[in-house]
């Protein structure tokens, strides 16, 4: 049974995707943006899609825009930045509502699709450049969300992390660029990177609803006019990093739990036939409530308030994440290498392989509920240039043997040991 129907058509510069389905409430148009991670470019490109959202030629302050919005039976717009292996991707996302059920003859969908147009293409304007005063506007609000990982202590203990085990590579970046570049941009410079991005990105647009495609197609033609790509851009491959010895690294601040994250080199990326196995081991190892970490690390041991990890499907890293009290350290670091060696020589039941493969099933079904959720399920295939559909991801789950989830664990490798712990001795 074909869940859902993505057609691809390549028009006027970007890569236009068609989902026609009565299964949402609502029409959604999403636009992603993509190009490599860059040090040279990483915090305008984060500053960008913000400004870009702000105004518009048509309507030339966020209040105008704002209220146009309104206007168009309470549509949204939402941006999102997203670091997907070593590509730093923009996102923006209009949500309208389906105009088979609206009592005029609105054409909203074309409304809408006009007005990511207009975002995309003819953003506000003086003298040649962004205006100023929504650029500061943006630059301050920027400081705060980069401020906001700071503070929050388990986002920064990741960051850390990610720091410290790709200092060479371009994945250290982080999403929301960097603070000490935020002063230097300008409305002109802001401008140069954008005429840039329209010239080198990747871009799609999704659109997904209860659509006429061919109606879609030719609204499409007349609103968006890209320069045609010549080539996709290349990022760094991910090359097999050699470990010789595990990096520990210790960190004090004032905090009063400490959070212990451990990041390791997987040596496998979304497309590779052992992707699948990769993500039944992370289920089985720390993914769930189920999992070894949540059992063995929170409940057994009573040593963490938390116990979980998370794989990096393009970038090939398993993270660990925990808060523990900084007197466990050495045990918690102790059951976490236990659990993982018992999955290398795979100690773990059937009916934990079954368990696991029953909620990566429910997650994904759950996640194609919505149209972003889609969007993020089906857009791996245009970062891996490859092309799994719903239905091949969910029975390539449900193959995965024990065999294959021994074989993918045998692959994973301690890169990085972070700790952040207090400013005291044994707290």
């Amino acid at each position: 049974m074909k869940l859902l129907k993505e057609e691809k058509h390549e028009l006027n510069g970007l890569t236009v995707h068609t989902i026609q389905t009565s299964k949402y409430k609502t029409n959604t148009l999403i636009l992603k943006m993509n190009a490599p991670l860059r040090e040279d470019t990483v915090t305008l490109r984060a500053l960008l899609p913000y400004v870009l959202q702000s105004a518009t030629a048509s309507y030339p302050s966020t209040t105008k825009l704002r209220t146009y919005l309104d206007d168009l039976y309470g549509a949204t717009l939402q941006v999102d930045l997203m670091k997907k292996g070593e590509w730093h991707d923009m996102t923006f996302r209009i949500d309208v509502a389906n105009e088979t059920y609206l009592k005029d003859t609105t054409p909203i969908l074309k409304d809408a699709l006009l007005l990511m147009g207009d975002i995309l293409l003819n953003p506000a304007l003086e003298n040649g450049a962004f205006l100023p005063d929504i650029v500061e506007q943006e630059k301050r609000s920027m400081r705060q969300r980069i401020q906001a990982v700071f503070d929050d202590k388990m986002r920064y203990s990741n960051l850390r992390l990610v720091e410290e085990m790709c200092k060479e590579e371009p994945y250290h970046l982080h999403v929301n660029g960097r603070v000490e570049d935020i002063e230097a941009i300008t409305p002109a410079s802001l401008y140069e990177y954008y005429k840039k991005v329209l010239e080198e990105d990747s871009i799609h647009l999704y659109v997904i609803g209860d659509i006429k495609q061919e109606e879609v197609l030719e609204n499409v033609k007349q609103i968006f006019a890209l320069p045609a790509k010549t080539t996709r851009q290349h990022r760094g491959e991910n090359e097999s990093k050699k470990i010789e010895k595990v990096n520990e690294v210790i960190e004090k601040q004032d905090i009063k739990q400490g959070k212990l994250n451990i990041g390791y080199r997987t040596n496998i990326v979304y497309g590779d036939p052992e992707y699948f196995a990769l993500q039944v081991f992370n289920g089985i190892f720390g993914g769930f409530s189920h999992s070894k970490l949540f059992i063995n690390v929170r409940e057994k041991a009573s040593l963490a308030y938390y116990a979980a990890s998370r794989v990096e499907s393009h970038k090939g890293l398993l993270m660990v994440m925990s808060g523990i009290d900084a007197k466990n350290y050495d045990q918690a670091v102790k059951i976490i290498n236990e659990q993982m060696e018992a999955m290398k020589q795979g100690d773990f039941t059937p009916e934990e392989l079954d368990q696991t493969k029953a909620v990566i099933h429910n997650q994904i079904l759950e996640t194609i509920d919505t149209a972003r959720g889609l969007v993020e399920v089906l857009y791996h295939n245009e970062l891996a240039n490859t092309s799994i559909s719903v239905e091949d991801y969910l029975e390539g789950i449900k193959a995965v043997t024990k065999e294959e989830v021994m074989a993918a664990a045998k692959q994973v490798e301690q890169d990085t040991i972070y700790f952040l712990r207090g400013m005291g001795g044994e707290e």
